[in-house]
């Protein structure tokens, strides 16, 4: 399992567009890929559950990556959120 954290830069949050485009990319890995913000965990590829989570510009969020692929999904999703959030 690999586990980091990620502060949101995006000075909307995760609002519809990023949180369609991180759905779509966490699709393309085989490994299970969550997303926790306070008490709250939702699996990357529901978009609505995404959107639920209310994350906002400065919130720390944490991505819990686990399957036979989690070094690539790592490094990907990483990318993904380093370009868009």
């Amino acid at each position: 399992m690999k586990t980091f954290n990620y502060t949101i830069k995006d000075e909307l949050g995760i609002h519809a567009r990023p949180a369609g485009l991180l759905a779509k990319a966490a699709k393309a890995y085989e490994s299970e890929i969550t997303i926790t913000k306070g008490e709250k965990t939702v699996g990357c590829t529901k978009l609505m559950a995404l959107m639920g989570l209310g994350v906002k510009c400065g919130d720390t969020v944490t991505i819990n990556i686990s399957g036979s692929d989690e070094e690539a999904a790592e490094k990907g999703i990483k990318e993904f959120l380093e370009a868009n959030l």
